[in-house]
């Protein structure tokens, strides 16, 4: 059952960068001695430090009582810190990590190598990694001594890496909602500012944002992502009306983004994360191409629900309450 309970840790913390280490999976990891859990990380942007890593680093400064003093997403410079430990040092730890430490050195040095160099004697991995010529890190860890169990919680850690899956053959389609209770998602602001500045983040992160045609029209939203300080995402505007957009709406005179406008959505047929914004005309006319549903739902009862002509059953992946929201990942069932 501990077993269980720390890798649903690592799960939980991956599930909070969910499509934020684009094109990188959400992967967590959980550091725990004597029955106790050290630290809980996860991977949080690619090109940066891996879930283990990190994890590593906070559970150094735990069990040290010492804090770093360099960059711990700088993937370079805390390996070559936690090398410098004693090889005896994280000896009695287990390791619990959703996916596969990674047994090739690109952007980031191997963790499995890491983890040989570091003595570890025990790790839970839930998946193995699904990339042809990127797994073996496993048996390597196998081959130095350390005790490897596969495939604990491995159906809740397949859901996790489902984007990251998808996304390397075709676009990840995430269709964001922000809703009250009663499903009114079109009066006013809605959600908190922590859901929209994660929103924000998403935007950031994605390949491209679609919005509708009425979306331009109607509210005219400047759609960038100004809360985090980062570069506004492109837009490509679903209209079968080019005519009907004004091009001197907010949303043209954001610096540095690229905005389309059309019905062709063969894009959609490449590699990349693909983050939707609209209403209910927009949910049912890329209902086909959507692949996952993201809802922030505020703890309001506003006006009238605007959901009456559509319908369809969802599953739901994960849930985390914030502050004063519920911020829901979910799927049509059957996909």
């Amino acid at each position: 059952m501990t077993n269980r309970l720390y890798m649903q840790a690592a799960i939980d913390a991956a599930w909070e960068y969910q499509g934020l280490t684009y094109p990188n999976p959400a992967v967590g990891c959980v550091v725990s001695k004597n029955n106790q859990i050290l630290s809980v990380s996860a991977h949080q942007k690619a090109g940066t430090s891996h879930a283990e890593v990190l994890a590593l680093i906070e559970a150094y400064e735990q069990m040290s009582g010492e804090n770093i003093n360099f960059d711990k997403f700088d993937s370079k410079l805390s390996h070559d810190f936690l090398c410098t430990l004693p090889k005896y040092f994280f000896e009695s730890c287990t390791l619990y990590v959703t996916l596969e430490p990674c047994n090739h050195d690109g952007a980031t040095p191997s963790c499995a190598l890491l983890l040989i160099d570091l003595g570890i004697k025990n790790i839970f991995i839930s998946s193995l990694d699904p990339i042809a010529g990127h797994g073996g890190g496993a048996n390597r860890l196998e081959e130095s001594g350390c005790t490897v169990n596969i495939g604990l919680l491995k159906t809740e850690s397949q859901e996790l890496l489902e984007p990251f899956l998808i996304w390397q053959n075709r676009a990840f389609v995430l269709f964001k909602l922000a809703q009250t209770m009663n499903g009114n998602i079109s009066d006013g602001i809605i959600s908190s500012l922590e859901s929209r500045t994660h929103t924000h983040r998403l935007r950031s992160a994605c390949s491209l944002m679609i919005i509708g045609g009425n979306t331009v029209r109607c509210d005219n939203p400047i759609l960038d992502c100004r809360l985090i300080d980062k570069k506004a995402p492109d837009i490509f505007i679903y209209t079968k009306d080019e005519s009907g957009i004004d091009k001197s709406s907010i949303i043209f005179n954001v610096p540095n983004r690229n905005i389309e406008i059309g019905d062709n959505l063969d894009f959609l047929d490449k590699p990349s994360f693909v983050l939707v914004e609209g209403g209910i005309a927009m949910l049912e006319a890329l209902k086909d191409k959507i692949d996952w549903v993201l809802f922030y739902s505020a703890p309001v009862i506003r006006g009238g629900g605007v959901f009456a002509t559509f319908e369809s059953s969802l599953k739901f992946l994960h849930c985390k309450r914030t502050e004063k929201d519920l911020i829901i990942w979910s799927k049509f069932n059957g996909k």
